[in-house]
Order: structure tokens, then C-alpha cells, then sequence
């Protein structure tokens, strides 16, 4: 009589294991290496460049002071990486990572070799996720590091005029990236479920980018305020309000709190599918009209959610921008502005309290309410000096976005906000009070007491 003795079942491969081993197939990718090398050094080579040149990006968020610090150099770097370079990079790395098994057809012997389809997810989400992060330090330091080289470790205006130490500019421009990694791992997983639902369509390769554009379209609309908070990508926009005094805190929250969730949400529901697909085909172009169902019902549900929560703490169905905040913003931004001016010149220093701003802004006619955005506001600014009786006056053209941000142009008189250049300790720049950017705050003022 023979007895057989079974062979004990080969133990699962460890989580850690697993994703050393997706970590290095993803590395392994020659575009990989790619964007890894351009996001290490690019962003260094433009911001010096950039910060050498007569002509700046103005119209750019901080692109009129990348002549005065360095400090400016990673936040124009920061936008257009929320725009165009993060959603790009998360369908290169997340919205393939999945998909480049269905191409090749190396499902088996990933499950052979695994045998855990939980560990296999975990482990290319986990190894996705890393490549960003690091593919988003190299954005941040390369910026800063360029703009440092070029211009030096100097003060930093922000967008109510007032000067950021380097200290203070430093530790904003650093939780400014932190806060647009929220949007970004949104958009990874909405990668990831597409890299899942799709299989080897290319629209899985592209769905990160073409929802990052489709948000950005919406941003550039005139939304009610909870539409607007409730997207994703807000996050790429709320940072600015780090650069206030006071900091613009809610909007920043909100944005960061809501692309967190649609990150959770979209890698759950990711995470949902492939656990319940089906290995045994040799090839996958998409896991059917269910998954095609429960990927379009996620935004949709999302943004319903989102958008009830948020409208009351929004306060209104409007656009958020109004006649008191504009006027708010423009007058402490003009008090600080005029302080700078003063010094550059090396007038009597003033505080912004001898100076009592006050600022009256309309859109230029009375039978237009004056709200919401538009390049037709205008804004005359009053002033007081110490010991003089007559009241100063400049005019502004304002050009409001839907987001909040604006241009104010000065319109005379010339000798105050007219172009003319201001000797300074690092070169001759243009008047602070010509042009400068500003930010309206959407959501409500906290009330007080």
C-alpha cells in the first residue's frame, strides 16, 4: 500500500515583494526614465531662463516677480503643472500600469507568480503612486532650485501685496505642492480605474488627461460656488489663497478635502473591478457595460454629493465674487503695494493704517450689478497721507476670472500707478503699483465673536 503525500501550497508573495517588483518594472520603462529625468531637470532650465529674460509671464501667477526672488520660480512651476504637466504625468504612469498587462498578455504569470489578485493591486497602485511622488519632488525642488540659482533667496510678494520672508515663502511654496498632490491623486485614481475598466483601449491611457481638461473648461465658466468646490482639480487653484494675509483657509480645505475623496472613491471602485474580472480570457478591452456603468455613475455621484454638502457652506448659488470682496481686496492689496513703493523710492515709510485704502469698484455702469467675474470692473482707490489734507486717487481696470484671481491695471494718474521703472537693491523693475494680481475669496467671510 503507497500513500501520497501532497506537495504544501507555495505561500503568497508578500505585499512588500510585490511592489519592489512593479517599482522596478515601471522603472525599467525608458518613458519612465524619461519624465523622470525632465521633471528633475527642465523645470531648473526654464525657471533660470526665464528669470534672465527682459520679457516675463505675466499673465502667469507669480511670473511678474520671477525678476525679485527665487521664491516665484517653483509657483509658476506649480502652475502649469496643475494644468497641463501632473495630468499628463498621471496618464502616462497610473493609467497604464494595468493596462500594459492586457497588451502583453502577462496576466497568468503575474497570478502564478503573486497569487493574490489583492496583492497584485495593492502592489501597482503602491508603485504608481511612488513614481508620482517622486516625479512631483522633482517638479518642486527643480523649480525652486533654478529660480534660487538664478535670482537668489529674497522676499516674496504675495498676492495682497504683502512681502513673504524667505523663510515664510519657503514653507508656502512648499505646502502649495503639498496641497496640488491631493488633485493629483485624484486624477491617479481616475487612472487607475481606467487602467482597470478599459484593459488595453488607449481611452484608458488618456482618461486622466481628458478629465483634467474637461475640469479646467469648467473652472474657466462662471459656476455657482459649490459646482465649483465640488470638482477635483479646484485644488490646483486654491493654493493661491496661501499667499493672503489672512490666509484664505476654506477654500483650500474644501479642495483639498474633495480630491482626496474622488481619490479614494475612484481607486475603491478600481480596486472593486479587477478583484471581480475574469483571468482566463487572453486578452481584456474593457470589463463590459457594467464597469463602463459604475465608472460613469462615480463622478456623477460624487459631484451630487459634494455639491448638496457644500452649497450651504458656499452661502449662495452665485459666483462667490461680490462688490464688498472686490473692494476688500483691492484696497489691502494698494496699502501694501503703496508700502512697497515708498520704500523703493525712499519716501517717509507710512503704515497701512495712516493710510485708510478704501476702494470703490463697480463694472462700470449703474445698470450693471456689480458681481461676478469680468474684464469691466473698475476700481477707484483712495488714500490719506499723514499731514496732508487732500485725499490720493488712482483708478484700476480689474480683470476678474471665475476662480477669483485678478489683473488690476493701473489708469492713472501716471506718477502713481502709471509704468515707470523703480531702482531697486537687485535692478531697476517696474512700478508695484502698475500691475499686480489678487485673489477673491469665494466662500464667506468666517463670521466673528
Amino acid at each position: 500500500m503507497t500513500t501520497t503525500t501532497l506537495a504544501p501550497a507555495a505561500p503568497r508573495v508578500p505585499v512588500t515583494r510585490a511592489y519592489r517588483f512593479e517599482l522596478v518594472k515601471l522603472v525599467a520603462q525608458w518613458r519612465i526614465r524619461l519624465l523622470l529625468l525632465a521633471c528633475w531637470l527642465a523645470p531648473a532650465v526654464f525657471v533660470a531662463g526665464v528669470s534672465r529674460q527682459g520679457t516675463l509671464p505675466t499673465d502667469t501667477l507669480f511670473g511678474r516677480w520671477m525678476h525679485a526672488t527665487g521664491w516665484a520660480g517653483p509657483l509658476v512651476t506649480l502652475g502649469f503643472a496643475g494644468s497641463w504637466a501632473l495630468p499628463l504625468l498621471t496618464s502616462v504612469v497610473a493609467g497604464d500600469v494595468f493596462a500594459a498587462e492586457d497588451r502583453l498578455g502577462t496576466w497568468r504569470h503575474l497570478l502564478v507568480a503573486v497569487r493574490s489578485p489583492r496583492r497584485i493591486f495593492a502592489a501597482k497602485a503602491l508603485a504608481a503612486l511612488t513614481v508620482l511622488l517622486v516625479l512631483v519632488t522633482g517638479l518642486a525642488v527643480s523649480g525652486a532650485a533654478g529660480g534660487l540659482l538664478a535670482v537668489g533667496n529674497r522676499p516674496l510678494v504675495g498676492l495682497d501685496g504683502h512681502l513673504l520672508s524667505p523663510g515664510d515663502a519657503a514653507l508656502k511654496v512648499l505646502l502649495a505642492w503639498l496641497c496640488a498632490l491631493a488633485p493629483t491623486l485624484a486624477l491617479a485614481g481616475i487612472g487607475l480605474l481606467g487602467s482597470v475598466a478599459l484593459g488595453r483601449s488607449p481611452m484608458g491611457l488618456l482618461l486622466p488627461a481628458l478629465v483634467a481638461l474637461a475640469m479646467q473648461l469648467a473652472q474657466l465658466m462662471p459656476l455657482p460656488v459649490a459646482v465649483r468646490l465640488a470638482l477635483p482639480g479646484y485644488a490646483f487653484l486654491s493654493w493661491n489663497g496661501l499667499f493672503t494675509g489672512p490666509v484664505q483657509a476654506g477654500p483650500l480645505l474644501v479642495g483639498v478635502a474633495v480630491a482626496l475623496v474622488w481619490a479614494v472613491a475612484a481607486t475603491a471602485l478600481a480596486r472593486f473591478l479587477f478583484l471581480r474580472r475574469d483571468f482566463t480570457g487572453p486578452a481584456h478591452d474593457g470589463s463590459g457595460r457594467r464597469a463602463l456603468v459604475l465608472g460613469a455613475l462615480l463622478p456623477a455621484a460624487l459631484l451630487t454629493v459634494t455639491v448638496g454638502v457644500l452649497t450651504p457652506t458656499a452661502g449662495a448659488a452665485g459666483s462667490g465674487i461680490g462688490q464688498d470682496k472686490v473692494q476688500r481686496s483691492v484696497a489691502t492689496a494698494f496699502a501694501h503695494l503703496y508700502r512697497l513703493q515708498t520704500a523703493e523710492l525712499n519716501r517717509p515709510d507710512v503704515t497701512e493704517a495712516q493710510l485708510h485704502v478704501t476702494a470703490a469698484c463697480d463694472k462700470g455702469s449703474d445698470r450693471v450689478e456689480p458681481e461676478g467675474p469680468g474684464n469691466d470692473w473698475r476700481c477707484v482707490v483712495s488714500w490719506r497721507l499723514p499731514g496732508v489734507e487732500a485725499t490720493g486717487t488712482a483708478v484700476y481696470q480689474l480683470d476678474i476670472a471665475p476662480d477669483g484671481r485678478f489683473v488690476a491695471d493701473g489708469d492713472g494718474p501716471k506718477e502713481v500707478n502709471g509704468y515707470f521703472l523703480v531702482r531697486t537693491s537687485t535692478g531697476d523693475e517696474p512700478n508695484p503699483l502698475w500691475q499686480f494680481d489678487g485673489n477673491v475669496e469665494l466662500l464667506p467671510a468666517p463670521s466673528k465673536g
